[in-house]
């Protein structure tokens, strides 16, 4: 009961402030940081609404950036969570413009990306606080255009010496306007600010069916998500709205933006990059480039001072290995880092037209374990992925799911259902993103052919378990059940297409290993510790595929014979069988070491004279890991807005009332409560009592007469006597 389980919850968190009765805040008049427009911001001063001097960054650096962020990620899932009322409108983004501990933040982010280096606040030199507030000043005054190379508010940290353009010829003008080149520095950080701002606003409306480009839903999620309520489905349509992210209508992001967001300037900042011409070469330079390419050829670069390290072999190695789903990226103009999530913003439209979809379609019946009357599953919910066979009346339904601009329909029904779905998908995208579609883009496939998606192969297997049960009597009744289990399986076809690609397979039927001259200059441990980094990312990326120690092994087979070539190359042994009989099946010994000529390898390792060489990973089966099947939970959400949603209901009064009446019903008491009855006992009883000054005089006082008084009786034999004179004043 939920009375039981927040009783338990309270003693698990008694001494958390979670229970206690929040202040009521102050009105928004006096409180400090009220996020309200400041009109001298507006009017371009530069002053901010927290005051301090406008010329002075340092003094409008007041705040922790990360909790503004925080506050906005907050409010927007506060604004956005279902409700009985009507949802409050998003919460306005122009008044976080002034803020300039964001455009730090927002700073720190694009210098990050720029040298690969995190720069701590207290680093940043007072001259580069002054130009991130001109930047700020130029934004809000709408000064600030995209792609402006002649005005430059913020300088790259990577061209610190870079030359004045009012000092450049014309020649030398003419050449920076027209040569294309990586977008200016101030460009990319007003980008690292716009996505801090619309981020969260957006991330608390999209639908939980979208995945890719956004924060927690990875590819194995999708994929667990599709393993977990995908099996009772029969016919599939896949799709790719993969011309949109490649040519977007700036027309079609903008009136999607403007449904959500009503700020007028960020709007119009998000319209400039979007409309603002890119810079491209002419269709003679390439030619040029390939030439001077070719003249000045090294085997060994040599990177500029400041420049960024490329990514290891292995990590551009495993890039290689990306599935057509998320090979599209979105770059969308000026915009950069902001064109995924203006991606999703447009299909954003997509997706809730398929929620309506779904609604549409569903047809539940009562015989079926799928869906009642309710819409909720009936099935085993330890194994939601098996679904046992019914009669000829199953529940009817759809399911959708998105990966970036490619998007998978699950239909349980007649394949005239799945056509139906077809033709109105096809007519949603004519008319809304104007893509043409037909049916041979929209193939209607079954399941028993396997669906392809995100390089895993979707097919239904029939299984017959021994079902176990209690009848009415309260006997255990076994018998033998028919059902489907759905098989998620990585696609061994596809990764020997992606070996070849990469060059580390030759041929069809029979693939040969091909020795990876890239790393011939290479040691053999940095070599053999490369490609462990590499088989251990496939292992991960394959980690929720059922077939997960075939396709593993069989990477492991291919890298171990390609290094064995390339070690027989490199020390001239010919052939691999003779690598593998010095070096042992893993590559573990060394190929250098020549018994009679230099001492052995374990006495030069024991004296830290060579490197250890660590065998590879995974040469047999048996080393790798099972497949994990650990389902996922119903309504499952990423981390970040589980805590959020879980803060929001916490610091809900009707949720604190709940715990209060919790307590009061259990026979606790919160520690706040208890100090809160100590300290107004003491503020009770203080009120009687004299002050604690004239209280010590007093008692000093009557101390030293009782003392007096006794002595005296004493002296003149009166002891306790009560009719002698008692003196009434002491010297």
């Amino acid at each position: 009961p939920r009375r039981a389980l927040l009783s338990s919850l309270l003693r698990l968190r008694a001494c958390s402030s979670l229970a206690h009765r929040p202040p009521r805040p102050p009105p928004p008049s006096s409180r400090r940081h009220q996020f309200v427009a400041d009109p001298n911001a507006a009017a371009g001063t530069g002053r901010s609404s927290v005051g301090g001097n406008p010329l002075d960054p340092t003094q409008l650096l007041r705040d922790d950036p990360v909790s503004i962020t925080a506050s906005l990620w907050v409010s927007s899932f506060r604004a956005a969570a279902p409700g009985d009322a009507a949802p409050p409108p998003p919460p306005t983004l122009a008044p976080f413009l002034t803020r300039l501990e964001l455009w730090v933040l927002a700073y720190q982010k694009a210098y990050a990306d720029e040298t690969g280096s995190y720069l701590p606040r207290s680093s940043i030199p007072a001259s580069t606080l002054t130009s991130i507030l001109t930047l700020r000043n130029a934004v809000i005054d709408a000064r600030f255009r995209f792609g402006n190379r002649l005005t430059p508010y913020l300088h790259s940290p990577r061209a610190a010496a870079s030359p004045d353009p009012a000092t450049l010829s014309k020649r030398k003008l003419r050449a920076l306007l027209t040569t294309p080149g990586p977008a200016p520095f101030q460009d990319r950080v007003v980008q690292e600010l716009l996505l801090l701002l619309l981020e969260p606003v957006y991330e608390a409306r999209f639908s939980p069916k979208s995945f890719a480009f956004r924060p927690g839903r990875s590819p194995h999620a999708a994929l667990r998500s599709i393993r977990r309520s995908w099996a009772p489905y029969l016919w599939y349509i896949k799709g790719d709205l993969s011309p949109l992210l490649d040519s977007p209508d700036p027309a079609l992001v903008v009136g999607a933006l403007i449904r959500d967001v009503r700020d007028k300037k960020v709007v119009d900042l998000v319209r400039s990059a979007l409309l603002t011409p890119v810079v491209t070469a002419r269709p003679g330079d390439d030619d040029a480039s390939k030439k001077k390419k070719k003249r000045k050829y090294q085997k060994k670069k040599v990177l500029p001072e400041g420049e960024p390290k490329p990514d290891p072999y292995w990590l551009q190695t495993f890039f290689g290995f990306a599935p057509e789903e998320a090979l599209t990226q979105p770059d969308w103009g000026h915009c950069g880092v902001l064109s995924p999530l203006l991606a999703n913003v447009c299909l954003d439209e997509f997706d809730k037209w398929m929620d309506e979809k779904i609604e549409e379609f569903y047809k539940p019946s009562k015989s079926d374990v799928v869906g009642g009357e309710d819409g909720i599953e009936q099935g085993n919910t330890s194994w939601p992925e098996f679904v046992p066979t019914s009669g000829p009346d199953k529940t009817r339904k759809v399911d959708y799911i998105r990966f970036g601009g490619h998007f998978l329909i699950g239909v349980r029904g007649p394949r005239a259902d799945a056509a139906v779905i077809r033709k109105q998908l096809i007519e949603f995208c004519d008319q809304r993103f104007r893509i043409k579609l037909d049916n041979e883009s929209l193939p209607i496939e079954h399941i028993t052919k396997g669906i392809m998606f995100l390089d895993h192969v979707l097919c239904r297997r029939v299984v017959y378990p021994t079902l176990r049960y209690t009848a009415t009597g309260g006997k255990i009744i076994s018998e033998k059940g028919v059902g489907t289990l759905l098989s998620v399986t990585a696609s061994l076809k596809q990764c020997i297409r992606q070996f070849r690609k990469l060059e580390f397979l030759k041929g069809d039927r029979e693939p040969d290993p091909q020795p990876c001259f890239r790393m011939f200059h290479a040691t053999q441990a940095h070599t053999n510790l490369q490609m462990n980094k590499l088989l251990t990312t496939m292992a991960e990326w394959y980690r929720y595929a059922d077939n997960r120690k075939k396709v593993v092994n069989f990477c492991s087979y291919i890298i171990r014979g390609s290094l064995a070539k390339l070690y027989a190359a490199k020390y001239k042994l010919r052939s691999r069988a003779k690598v593998y009989k010095i070096a042992s099946r893993n590559l573990s010994r060394p190929l250098k070491d020549k018994k009679g000529q230099s001492p052995e390898y374990t006495n030069l390792l024991r004296m830290g004279l060579v490197d250890s060489v660590d065998g590879l990973q995974y040469t047999r089966m048996s080393m790798v890991p099972d497949p994990d099947y650990t389902p996922l939970p119903s309504g499952w959400r990423p981390d970040h807005e589980k805590f959020l949603l879980e803060y929001i209901k916490l610091t809900d009064q009707q949720t604190l009332e709940e715990q209060r009446s919790c307590i009061r019903e259990e026979g606790l008491i919160t520690p706040q409560d208890h100090i809160s009855m100590l300290v107004w006992s003491y503020k009770k009883n203080a009120v009687l009592l004299p002050s604690s000054k004239e209280s010590d005089v007093q008692e000093s006082i009557e101390d030293l007469g009782s003392d007096t008084d006794e002595l005296n009786n004493k002296e003149l034999g009166h002891g306790g006597h009560q009719g002698f004179p008692q003196p009434t004043e002491m010297s």
